[in-house]
């Protein structure tokens, strides 16, 4: 049995700190920690969660894992946080882990990672998001993504067009989608804008034309531009003159992705790294699913990036919160650093037929990634090559983090330019570009 990451290289004094918070476990004597699962999966991706569980409990016999349903709502957090009703180990978006650390959110668990073997060996960029002012790491880095499109296959071939040929361009893209809306009837590209996932796509948008919704120092806001123009004005022809985009105007990340896997949409903006839940929770045909590389136009162009944290309640004690790193460090970063483990977790996976090698952005670095495939690739799974297009290209695409300051709340008010673009045919842009930059410079200066 593999000693605890952790507690081996605790110190006796934490030791003697974390029996005496003990003394207020159940009787059996256990440290019993609530985890983050989420909601939704199909019969197998729960079996393959309770296996882990199962593998975590026999090298770790103090502790009792139970799966809890969640997935993150920035709207909902702090509600279910004076309510009790978090998880003790959840996972967040980058986006969320600075505020959260500032407001005293989650668990300052630093003391703990400063133990981990790799944590020096994170790409600075990805350890900033779950990181405190002094370099402390509250939240770990357990995934990173840059955004693609994601396109029906069936429904390019329905068209007309070649999936393996996806389009290059934001005309072709145009294009495309009128294309799959005339011959097939269904919604040729979607656009999520609601949750605040509208201000994260047209985000997304924006840098791939060259443009920021905020200034290098995070202090002013950058709505008003000429990419957000075009941006908004490439929704407005797909839906207005080509009728391409159906006529669901408030996606968000859930609903988009239930009408994709459905076949009811041939293309959206969402993170590469969403085949997993496609597949998982909604039931998504493989061999329908296509993904390339955003185009990049302009010379400060580049793709939005982001990923996960894995975080924990603040609402723990000491030795739940021992307890918990070991969790994420078993569950989520083992398989990224250790041959037996990733095997271990691939082999888990694919028994109870749950995806193995979808793409992800590497947290350490790039070599690390590729050898931590390498490990696994007799269990993958996954059509890997109707995602070359997005491989081959998105490791040499600059990748650029999200807006840094009142990210949510800027995002909250690109979700009215969307929203509105898309349902006012008359709507007056130059108006409301420039309202939205005064809401979101007044929710900067409210951050600051």
């Amino acid at each position: 049995m593999k000693p605890s990451r952790i507690i081996a290289a605790t110190t006796a004094a934490a030791l003697a700190a974390l029996g005496a918070a003990c003394s207020d476990e159940p009787d059996d004597g256990r440290v019993h920690l609530a985890v983050a699962m989420d909601p939704g999966l199909e019969q197998g991706a729960i079996d393959a969660f309770n296996e882990r569980i199962a593998q975590f409990e026999d090298a770790n016999p103090d502790i009792d894992i139970e799966a809890q349903e969640y997935n993150w709502t920035a709207s909902t957090f702090t509600a279910q946080l004076a309510g009790g009703t978090l998880p003790d180990v959840f996972t967040i978006p980058f986006t969320d882990g600075r505020g959260l650390i500032e407001r005293g959110q989650i668990a300052d668990i630093s003391s703990l990672t400063d133990e981990l073997p790799y944590v020096d060996d994170f790409n600075p960029n990805v350890a900033a998001a779950g990181s405190d002012a002094e370099g402390g790491l509250w939240a770990v880095p357990t995934a990173a993504y840059g955004q693609g499109l994601h396109y029906n296959r069936t429904l390019f071939e329905d068209a007309g067009l070649d999936p393996d040929a996806p389009p290059q361009t934001w005309d072709e893209i145009r294009e495309a989608a009128d294309a799959i809306s005339e011959a097939t009837g269904e919604t040729g590209y979607a656009q999520m804008t609601n949750g605040n996932t509208g201000g994260w796509i047209l985000t997304t948008m924006v840098y791939a034309l060259g443009g920021r919704t905020e200034s290098a120092d995070g202090g002013t806001a950058t709505i008003d531009t000429p990419q957000m123009r075009e941006a908004v004005d490439l929704l407005r022809d797909m839906r207005w003159e080509d009728g391409s985009m159906g006529d669901d105007f408030l996606y968000d990340w859930g609903t988009v992705n239930q009408d994709f896997a459905s076949g009811r949409i041939g293309m959206y903006i969402s993170g590469g790294d969403v085949f997993t839940p496609l597949f998982t929770q909604n039931d998504l045909d493989p061999a329908d699913y296509g993904l390339t590389a955003l185009p990049l136009d302009g010379a400060d162009s580049g793709v939005l990036g982001g990923g996960t944290l894995a975080a924990v309640s603040p609402n723990t004690e000491a030795d739940e919160q021992a307890a918990a790193v070991e969790w994420i460090d078993f569950y989520y970063m083992e398989k990224l650093t250790d041959q037996d483990a990733a095997v271990a977790d691939a082999e888990a996976l694919a028994d109870s037929g749950q995806p193995v090698g979808a793409p992800q952005l590497p947290v350490f670095d790039r070599a690390t990634y590729e050898q931590s495939l390498e490990w696994v690739d007799e269990y993958v799974n996954v059509p890997v090559e109707q995602m070359t297009p997005y491989t081959e290209l998105i490791f040499d695409q600059p990748l650029l983090p999200e807006p840094a300051t009142a990210t949510q709340e800027v995002y909250a008010v690109l979700d009215t330019v969307v929203q509105t673009a898309l349902t006012d045919e008359g709507a007056d842009i130059d108006a409301l570009l420039a309202q939205a930059e005064t809401d979101a410079q007044a929710a900067m200066d409210a951050a600051a």
